[in-house]
């Protein structure tokens, strides 16, 4: 959400993650107190109670319509479709984010109890370093606008 990473659930049991939409969801609506424009998903989340669920609710759930589309239809499911994954580009990057620079992909400890401790901190510090790098911006920023004004007062 706006960059930062949030974990919705962790599991290690075998499961098949198109369950967990609604869920999803509903902890997005408790956290931000509204129900999302659009949920950006993978194939396996488009299942028919998903989608009942997202019609139902007015949120869009990305990918094609089921049944075959109408020539007119295509195109606009066409532009939508590029736009949804270049904004699903940012969502998968955050993985990779994770797993290249905070070692998520590197995790060895043996208990499963270890491992969830240390994946809840590399989220936490992927966000503090997020939060870390707007503050220096808006210093820098600040800084910058006062040199400007101070050598435009001489």
């Amino acid at each position: 959400m706006n960059g930062y990473a949030l974990m919705e659930k962790l599991q290690w049991d075998n499961y098949n993650e198109g369950v967990t939409l609604q869920n999803a969801v509903e902890t997005y609506y408790k956290r931000f107190g509204y129900y999302p424009e659009a949920v950006l998903a993978d194939k396996i989340y488009r299942t028919r109670d998903n989608l009942r669920y997202c019609k139902e609710h007015g949120i869009r759930l990305s990918g094609p319509r089921l049944g075959r589309p109408s020539k007119k239809e295509q195109t606009e499911q066409k532009q939508k479709a590029r736009q949804d994954a270049a904004e699903r580009n940012a969502i998968e990057g955050k993985f990779g984010e994770g797993k290249r620079r905070y070692g998520l992909g590197l995790i060895r400890v043996r208990l499963q109890q270890t491992s969830e401790t240390v994946i809840a901190l590399q989220l936490l510090v992927m966000n503090l370093e997020k939060r870390l790098r707007l503050l220096f911006f808006a210093f820098f920023r600040w800084l910058f606008s006062n040199a400007v004004l101070r050598v435009s007062t001489r």
